[in-house]
């Protein structure tokens, strides 16, 4: 909080726009809305905003006004995120019983979250030169399988609040 404060205001959005303006405090210590108001919003005492009820539409840039003695206005800005806790990914194998050599095996792992991880026998899957991941890390592709290839293998998805990981599905292979 700055000293000597005569006053907040925020705004929805980069730059102080009258349009975007969510409320002011002032000296008076009076909370004033404005058009951005969506009825969640308050201005704390020491200039913070409190927004009630968070979602992912408040996803996005926020500006603050704050008035100085002296006619001086500083502004500041910053961007808020918010993220829905992700789900536990269904993972699903082209087939879970193959021959050494003959066969490959395709592992998706369904998930829009952000980032993806994968598992071998509960450890970090250690990447050989007959695997490949698709781009997004949502598609593990073995080709050929080998012997030391057989065991369980899980996703882990992940956001910055959260992760879940999917079941195992055991891969079996004959030689």
């Amino acid at each position: 909080m700055p000293p000597d404060d005569r006053g907040f205001v925020w705004y929805r959005g980069k730059g102080a726009n009258y349009k975007h303006k969510i409320a002011r405090l002032g000296t008076s210590l009076r909370h004033r809305t404005g058009p951005a108001h969506s009825g969640r919003e308050h201005i704390n005492f020491d200039g913070s905003l409190l927004i009630k009820g968070v979602s992912l539409k408040d996803t996005g840039i926020y500006t603050v006004a704050v008035y100085l003695p002296g006619y001086i206005k500083e502004i500041g800005f910053g961007r808020l995120n918010v993220y829905k806790p992700v789900r536990v990914p269904p993972l699903q194998a082209s087939n879970t019983t193959v021959t050494e050599n003959k066969d490959s095996v395709v592992l998706n792992c369904y998930t829009n979250a952000g980032s993806t991880q994968w598992f071998f026998n509960g450890m970090n899957l250690q990447l050989t030169e007959r695997m490949k991941l698709s781009w997004s890390n949502r598609t593990l592709t073995i080709d050929p399988v080998r012997r030391e290839d057989a065991g369980n293998y899980q996703c882990e998805v992940s956001n910055p609040i959260s992760s879940a990981e999917s079941d195992a599905v055991e891969l079996d292979v004959k030689y």
